[in-house]
């Protein structure tokens, strides 16, 4: 970290709607991480959805409401910092565009999404972090998500730190670059193809051999924990800032505590 200790950055975690109702344990992941990289964290209670969903649908005016709260939550901070490259995307891509012809909001949108970034992308790029403290004796594999990899180019980053994680064996997936089916409210709108997808990547996660599964957004991983957990497979499921964190103690997404 490039940062004394005496004049570290103020981050502002993005907790998301899905570890905040399904899986705590990533925000706390997260936290411990950007501590480790030198950086004060604070969860803003006033913080929400970043609108992701009303915007896939086209609602505008909702999503504008959604992104103004957010604007105001975080616009205080020296970065904005989300375990999920979905949301990250989302503030960092589309809040400049949706404001574009709105003034003064389409300044601040814009100061937002350029200091918005995913945890694994800013822990390297940012805090300069090339090695975690983390031990696990397991066979991983990494699945890439659709928002993290095509928007903010996220594809070295987690590899680069978990090949740092004593013990741990990664094995590529070789349709890791492949979408799993849940694409935000697309599982909804098409459903029938949804299945589909996370049939054939359930086949491939399991064609590795890992006894682990690792990506870095909620919505992916319960997609396909919950497909793997209905075919009997003997496959783990986490978000990787749990393993960087190493905070693996506690039962795999999906699992009863």
């Amino acid at each position: 970290m490039s940062a004394n200790a005496n004049a570290r950055p103020r981050v502002g975690l993005f907790v998301t709607c899905l570890v905040d109702l399904y899986r705590p344990s990533v925000g706390f992941a997260a936290v411990k991480l950007l501590e480790r990289g030198g950086c004060a964290v604070d969860a803003p209670l006033a913080q929400t959805c970043c609108g992701q969903p009303a915007y896939n649908s086209g609602d505008r005016a909702d999503t504008a409401a959604i992104a103004k709260q957010v604007i105001e939550a975080f616009e205080g901070f020296d970065y904005v910092v989300a375990p999920s490259g979905s949301c990250a995307g989302m503030i960092r891509h589309h809040y400049p565009t949706l404001f574009a012809d709105d003034g003064d909001w389409a300044r601040r949108a814009a100061d937002l999404g350029a200091k918005t970034f995913e945890l694994v992308s800013f822990l390297t790029g940012v805090c300069g972090m090339t090695e975690v403290e983390a031990k696990l004796d397991r066979t991983v594999t990494y699945h890439d998500s659709c928002s993290g990899l095509r928007e903010l180019k996220i594809k070295e980053q987690p590899r680069r730190l978990l090949a740092t994680v004593d013990e741990l064996e990664l094995v590529e997936l070789p349709t890791a670059e492949t979408c799993c089916g849940f694409g935000g409210t697309f599982c909804i709108k098409y459903s029938d193809v949804s299945a589909e997808m996370v049939r054939r990547k359930s086949d491939d996660i399991q064609a590795t051999g890992a006894d682990l599964l690792l990506a870095g957004d909620m919505g992916c991983l319960l997609n396909m924990a919950g497909k793997l957990k209905r075919e009997g497979a003997d496959i783990q499921v986490r978000h990787v800032a749990e393993v960087l964190a190493g905070m693996t103690d506690g039962p795999a997404i999906g699992e009863e505590g």
